[in-house]
C-alpha cells in the first residue's frame, strides 16, 4: 500500500501525463490556429486548471492532512517538475541552457512560470477549497 509520498508521486505522474497532452494539443491544434502568444496563454491556463482540478479531485485519496503537508506536497511537485523539465530538455532533447531558461520568462505569452506557481500551490489550494485547512 502506498503512503502519502507514494500517492503524491502517482498524482504528480498523472499531472505529467496531462502536461504532455497539453503540449501536444498546443503544438498540433492551438499554434496552427492562433498566433503564438494566444496559443501559449490558452495552453498555460488550461494546464493550470487541469493541475488544480487534479489536486482537488485527488485529495480524498491523500486524506486530511495538516496544511504544512499540502504545502510540502506542492513543493515536491514543483521540484519533480523542474527536475523533469531540465533533465528532459538537456538529456533527451539536447537543448542548450539559455533555451531551457527562456521558458521561465513571460515572453510572448508564455505562462510557464505561472503554471509552476500553480503546481506548487495546488494541493494547499485544493484543501482550502474543500475547507480542510
Amino acid at each position: 500500500m502506498l503512503g502519502i509520498p507514494g500517492r503524491a508521486l502517482v498524482i504528480w505522474m498523472g499531472i505529467l501525463v496531462l502536461a504532455v497532452f497539453n503540449g501536444l494539443l498546443r503544438e498540433a491544434v492551438l499554434l496552427p490556429m492562433l498566433d503564438q502568444p494566444l496559443a501559449l496563454i490558452l495552453s498555460g491556463i488550461l494546464l493550470s486548471v487541469l493541475i488544480l482540478a487534479v489536486a482537488y479531485l485527488s485529495l480524498p485519496w491523500l486524506g486530511r492532512l495538516p496544511a504544512t503537508a499540502y504545502i510540502a506536497i506542492g513543493l515536491g511537485w514543483l521540484c519533480l517538475t523542474l527536475v523533469f523539465e531540465f533533465a528532459f530538455g538537456r538529456l533527451i532533447q539536447s537543448r542548450p541552457w539559455p533555451e531551457l531558461l527562456d521558458a521561465y520568462t513571460f515572453r510572448d505569452g508564455n505562462l510557464w512560470p505561472l503554471v509552476l506557481l500553480v503546481t506548487a500551490a495546488a494541493p494547499y489550494a485544493g484543501a482550502r477549497l474543500r475547507r480542510w485547512v
